[in-house]
């Protein structure tokens, strides 16, 4: 997909937005505003029987709640992510197409809980831009790769995807009937993310309308790629030259398998032949080195690589080139490979 807010989608115009605005706003009714409160609250039995669909609007958008909004806003910030892999259009039809359906799935949840509980308070549900933040654990979950950072207390292991967990239960448990929402939120996701009925296509962002949001939003929220970034950065459409990105490669594989190495050195005994574990890029080193000192042995031919797991690393920006070194290098696995493209 074009993306339209930025050339390398490392700018992420669309997140800010929705970290900066709404939270302003929230601010704004809390602190100055409180009598408009009124106007944005969620409630879906006036949308039912009074005919107020404005309020699916206004009470979807604005968090009445400061501790809601802060949780979501650091949410977001995490998954600005999905803005520079896949390009600001595609990440706000997802978000719309979240936004909507999970309308629908309030009515059926509450409507349900009514029906077969007889609990109607749940018709007054907390405001804000919440049910497309829980769908984007969904991709998170799905296509984001798993590196342990530290293990503790045995099988228990902190990883990358940890705090953003946390995040997610503490605003899963800031009120009453905030599960509501987020299970809608997560089924929309599911939804939108594998395609069913095809409602990726029906709810998109056209391109008239992205074209407009570029020519006004980009200048505003826009900002200069950071510097410090550039080498490790988390886009699939960031232009990083190949040469370095391998060089990291070897350095950055070692130590995510290191603790594989240990279990299999303490069961196997003896040392890991690293060798094997990364033939592509050792062979590269030994071809650097010319002259005065004596090569290492040949290293075993080439692993062959799935033209599938090859594919999907191409679909994410990749060159072919690029997914077939780093497939090689981490022994065919994808997870490894995803991560460490996407980080160099």
């Amino acid at each position: 997909s074009k993306v339209f807010y930025g050339s390398s989608g490392y700018k992420a115009p669309l997140s800010k937005s929705l970290l900066l605005v709404p939270s302003a706003l929230s601010l704004l009714l809390a602190l100055l505003l409180p009598h408009c409160q009124k106007l944005f609250v969620y409630d879906l039995h006036a949308v039912k029987n009074d005919f107020q669909i404005w309020r699916l609007i206004c009470g979807r958008i604005i968090c009445l709640d400061l501790k809601d909004t802060f949780c979501s806003s650091l949410l977001i910030y995490n998954f600005r992510i999905f803005e520079r892999r896949y390009g600001s259009r595609k990440f706000a039809s997802f978000l719309l197409g979240s936004w909507v359906l999970s309308a629908l799935f309030d009515f059926l949840l509450v409507e349900a809980m009514q029906y077969f509980l007889g609990i109607t308070a749940a018709s007054n549900l907390p405001s804000g831009f919440l049910a497309p933040v829980f769908a984007l654990f969904v991709p998170f979950y799905c296509s984001i790769p798993r590196v342990q950072v530290a293990q503790i207390l045995g099988p228990l292991s902190i990883t990358n995807k940890t705090l953003i967990y946390i995040l997610g239960l503490q605003l899963f448990t800031s009120g009453s009937y905030i599960w509501i929402v987020a299970i809608s939120g997560l089924m929309s996701g599911l939804c939108y993310n594998s395609k069913m009925f095809q409602v990726h296509q029906v709810l998109c962002i056209p391109s008239w309308m992205a074209k407009f949001f570029s020519w006004t939003l980009e200048p505003i929220f826009s900002s200069s790629e950071p510097t410090s970034e550039a080498r490790i950065g988390m886009g699939a459409t960031l232009d990083i030259q190949r040469q370095q990105r391998m060089e990291l490669l070897d350095r950055q594989l070692m130590f995510s398998q290191f603790a594989q190495g240990r279990r299999q050195r303490q069961q196997q005994g003896g040392m890991i032949n690293w060798n094997r574990l990364f033939p592509p890029l050792r062979q590269r080193q030994n071809i650097n080195y010319q002259g005065g000192r004596q090569s290492e042995p040949a290293a075993p031919p080439p692993l062959e690589v799935s033209e599938e797991q090859v594919a999907r690393l191409m679909e994410m920006g990749f060159s072919r080139g690029d997914a077939l070194e780093a497939l090689r290098a981490s022994n065919n696995d994808l997870n490894v490979a995803t991560n460490f493209l996407l980080q160099h």
